[in-house]
């Protein structure tokens, strides 16, 4: 059995939908990437996931237990945690103040403060200086330490490399491989195709809303993705 396992998801924002029959599995310890366009679908997905959007399916199993109706904040507690688009740092809290309220649900595990400042020394340097007083590479930090504070089992990482130089962006998915390392899986949405096929075990390409194309990266062609992702 697949750690996280999804059959035929729809979703909706109000009388709009957004998702039609999007099904995927993430096994233990598995990288999968999302990849699309801005608005196929891929950051709705994630959402309808961790219960902030209204979604349903005709299978919506994490270990095995459905996650069907149930709140954002037990979901984080079951062991989903998500790094959102964008950050989303609390503006009036030090660094160190977001990453401890990522602990907040106190599940058991790993990941402490000493860990995320071993994994990110730098956030270990400005620990006392507003989250939203940092670069946007630092922001990225704190948001994945905060999610890793939940002890998640399935991180889930929202548009990562989003307005980041590419130096930056490397360092943010060189920290990924260690976090696999821990057994922890990775579902990461990423529209910059070749960052996402290099670090997936598998690869979901979104269209409109729909899966297009699905595969491990190695057995998929730049033909085949690229009419997946841009519908040609």
């Amino acid at each position: 059995m697949s750690l996280l396992e999804i059959e035929n998801l729809t979703a909706f924002y109000g009388d709009f939908q957004a998702l039609f029959g999007i099904s995927l599995s993430i096994d233990k310890g598995e990288t999968v990437a999302a990849i699309g366009a801005n608005g196929a679908g891929k950051s709705t997905f994630l959402r309808s996931i961790t219960g902030l959007v209204q979604s349903d399916a005709d299978k919506f199993l994490y270990k095995g237990e459905t996650l069907k109706g149930k709140a954002a904040c037990d979901i984080v507690g079951l062991g989903i945690a998500m790094v959102p688009e964008g950050r989303r740092l609390f503006p009036s809290l030090s660094v160190e103040e977001n990453l401890i309220i990522g602990g907040y649900n106190q599940r058991p595990g790993n990941w402490t403060l000493e860990r995320v400042y071993k994994m990110f020394p730098k956030l270990f340097e400005r620990k006392d200086v507003a989250g939203t007083a940092l670069s946007g590479g630092e922001q990225q930090m704190v948001a994945i330490g905060r999610a890793l504070m939940s002890n998640p089992d399935v991180l889930l990482c929202d548009e990562l490399s989003l307005g980041l130089a590419p130096i930056i962006i490397k360092d943010i998915y060189d920290a990924l491989p260690s976090i696999k390392a821990e057994g922890i899986s990775i579902l990461v949405v990423e529209q910059d195709i070749n960052q996402a096929l290099a670090i997936a075990d598998r690869v979901y390409c979104f269209q409109e809303g729909r899966i297009s194309l699905s595969g491990k990266p190695d057995d998929l062609s730049k033909d085949q993705i690229a009419a997946a992702y841009f519908g040609r």
